[in-house]
């Protein structure tokens, strides 16, 4: 049997397989599954809860509620007032946000398949009658502030009542300026080294008698006393009400060595008025000096009237409170026992 063929016929089949192969690839491809989002994939809600002034607000119970009947649930804002929901259904959803003292505030939104909802800050308002102002008369702080003076004490002995660490102590009225001398006054520590001020007065003779009996002691120690209560009164209370000024050192404690030296330094005869300016220690100065010639009263007649004594006891007065300053700003405030703020339950302004 002889078969016939021809190019005619090589060209039919070969267009006849590729037309197969075209079909079966077309139909392969149609079959394939197609990729699509899945509706169902979940997503995450982000947020902030802020006061009105931009504060964040830790603590803030956040909770999330969905359309369908689904269980509320609920988170607490961090530190930074930050909050998340994960693994959220997507759809609508409305978050309530509660926290103490402020309104609460509900947003809603719309949560995208797989994707994560960040919301602008919820800032919560202030809840009506929650906010109270307490407006206390300076005098009430003032007052406060005197009280914990009254408990400095160096090592927990000596007195360092006349120093205020307050960085914006509120000036005292006439009546607390008395009852910061009388502080002075009534502290039994400072009658020890009196006693031994005046044993010095007489060992080294400073008056025309001879120093050395008891009789001779007691009479100038009692005028040591009687100069130094003069003083205390006149530069803590009388003049500092008269001029208007403050009579208490206020700690520095900042800035370099040498600027609080002069500080220091200065403030021996530099006084804070009542109102905030400074000027000239008109308190101390002239205190001392009246101290000075009013203490000869309470001297023998052989050693009154005499300027030289009025003179010194001031000059020593001032150089001496120059010195405590310089104690006071760089030394006395680390062995300066304080009263507890919690304990004392002192506001401050």
């Amino acid at each position: 049997m002889h078969v016939f063929s021809d190019g005619c016929g090589h060209t039919r089949s070969a267009v006849a397989i590729t037309m197969l192969l075209l079909t079966t690839l077309l139909r392969t491809a149609s079959a394939a599954p197609q990729v699509v989002p899945d509706a169902q994939l979940p997503g995450t809600i982000t947020g902030q809860v802020v006061d009105p002034l931009g504060t964040p607000i830790s603590g803030a119970v956040v909770t999330l509620v969905r359309d369908g009947g689904a269980l509320p649930t609920e988170t607490v804002s961090d530190a930074d007032g930050r909050f998340a929901f994960v693994s959220v259904a997507a759809g609508s959803f409305r978050l309530t946000i509660s926290s103490p003292g402020f309104a609460d505030s509900t947003v809603s939104g719309q949560l995208a398949p797989g994707t994560t909802a960040s919301l602008a800050p919820i800032s919560l308002t202030v809840a009506a009658g929650t906010l109270s102002i307490a407006v206390r008369p300076d005098r009430v702080v003032a007052e406060e502030q005197l009280k914990t003076q009254e408990q400095q004490r160096v090592f927990g002995v000596f007195q360092n009542f006349n120093v205020s660490y307050e960085a914006n102590a509120v000036p005292l009225d006439s009546r607390q300026k008395f009852q910061l001398a009388w502080m002075n006054i009534v502290d039994p520590v400072q009658y020890v080294w009196l006693a031994g001020f005046a044993a010095i007065q007489g060992t080294r003779k400073d008056f025309s008698e001879s120093g050395g009996d008891e009789a001779w002691f007691a009479k100038h120690y009692a005028a040591a006393t009687a100069t130094i209560l003069t003083g205390t009164v006149l530069t803590k209370a009388v003049l500092p009400i008269v001029f208007k000024q403050d009579p208490r050192y206020f700690y520095k404690g900042s800035g370099s060595t040498w600027s609080r030296v002069g500080y220091a330094l200065s403030r021996a005869v530099v006084a804070r008025s009542d109102d905030g300016r400074l000027g000239p220690d008109y308190s101390r100065i002239l205190g001392h000096f009246a101290a000075g010639a009013i203490s000869n009263l309470y001297y023998p007649p052989q050693d009154r009237n005499r300027l030289k004594l009025t003179a010194q006891y001031a000059a020593l007065a001032i150089g001496a409170g120059a010195i405590d300053n310089l104690l006071q700003e760089f030394l006395l405030k680390r062995f300066t026992t304080h009263p507890d703020p919690a304990r004392q339950g002192h506001a401050r302004k």
